[in-house]
């Protein structure tokens, strides 16, 4: 595996404390926020400041170390006990994002073994969360390497919400295919949409993109079928909170929208994602979308009212998108095409 240049860290872990941009002050601001309250974390999470599917995983796990690690208690059960109560506190954080639900799981069996000190259950758990926290920039850079090889030399790629550095420890899940695809030297552009209503592509992926010197056009959400139309636009990669057994897609709302466009007009649409995302349990009716703040919707980043203030509002934080719209998936085991129910399978191990 090759390494490259890391300019922007989402997530570290300081001496038992958890360290990561709250995202929610960019791009105005770059404010580093440290914590290890699971409480704090959880907050965190839910209200934004740490956003992502893999990032919210990752924070999830380092969370749970972190209570584990800054125990005075030298009692194993209590120790496990005040470990389960994170836990389950960081769960109810947010229900759509698959990542999250599959690093607590790690870190439950982790837990729960048999230790004969709270040292030894301390090691154990930290370790499993620094184990998670390596992977996730290791999966990240696989799947760059993998996505790479479909993008060619003077693409323009149209990409959604934030799937970058931002969304993971670094580097990011699409546009760790658009950053590797730059280092290799080969002349992108990008288009972002806004990503209403929290404006994520507008916030953060353009501030992404602009730190790598990656050459980047913002859009509205409501003009992407218009420059597909005008042939401005060769690939679209998004990122996924959640991908099924049979390759149904959960990624942020306005995703699908994007799919029905690219599939119109000839645009072949790829996710970039690890398969940590990928849920095998979960039937498509049985999957549970957010939803979010009326003021999200009614406000601009919560600040100007633009509507009637009690005007209703229906306010998805996600949108579902069909498999026979997805040319294929990325993962940092291959690239995954249809038929997805038998190579999905395959990639996990499970056929």
């Amino acid at each position: 595996m090759n390494f490259y240049p890391i300019k922007i860290k989402a997530l570290e872990w300081i001496n038992g404390r958890v360290r990561w941009i709250n995202t929610k002050l960019l791009p105005e601001v770059e404010v580093y926020e440290e914590s290890s309250d699971y409480e704090r974390i959880a907050k965190a999470i839910e209200d934004m400041e740490i956003r992502g599917a893999p990032a919210i995983g990752v924070a999830a796990a380092l969370a749970v170390a972190a209570t584990v690690y800054n125990t005075s208690s030298d009692s194993v059960e209590e120790v496990k006990s005040l470990a389960r109560r994170a836990i389950e506190r960081l769960r109810k954080t947010r229900p759509t994002a698959y990542n999250l639900f599959w690093a607590l799981n790690q870190i439950e069996e982790a837990v729960n073994k048999q230790y004969s000190t709270v040292e030894e259950l301390r090691k154990a758990v930290v370790d499993k969360a620094l184990e998670i926290y390596r992977l996730d920039i290791e999966i990240n850079t696989r799947i760059g390497e993998y996505g790479e090889k479909l993008i060619d030399d003077g693409d323009v790629i149209l990409t959604h919400c934030n799937a970058g550095a931002l969304a993971t420890v670094a580097l990011g899940t699409a546009l760790a295919v658009i950053r590797i695809a730059w280092y290799k030297g080969k002349k992108i552009k990008v288009i972002a949409t806004e990503t209403r209503p929290v404006l994520q592509g507008a916030r953060l992926t353009v501030w992404e993109l602009k730190k790598e010197g990656i050459p980047v056009t913002l859009i509205t959400d409501n003009m992407v079928g218009y420059v597909m139309y005008k042939k401005l636009v060769n690939k679209v990669i998004v990122g996924a909170d959640r991908v099924l057994l049979d390759g149904h897609v959960i990624n942020k709302i306005g995703t699908y929208t994007i799919a029905i466009a690219a599939k119109r007009h000839g645009v072949p649409f790829y996710v970039a994602a690890p398969t940590s995302t990928i849920d095998p349990y979960t039937p498509v009716e049985k999957v549970v979308i957010e939803e979010r703040s009326l003021d999200e919707v009614r406000k601009v980043l919560n600040k100007i009212l633009i509507t009637v203030e009690d005007v209703e509002v229906y306010n998805p934080a996600f949108d579902i998108t069909p498999p026979d719209l997805v040319n294929a998936i990325i993962t940092e085991k291959g690239v995954i095409e249809p038929p997805y129910t038998i190579n999905i399978k395959k990639a996990l191990g499970l056929s």
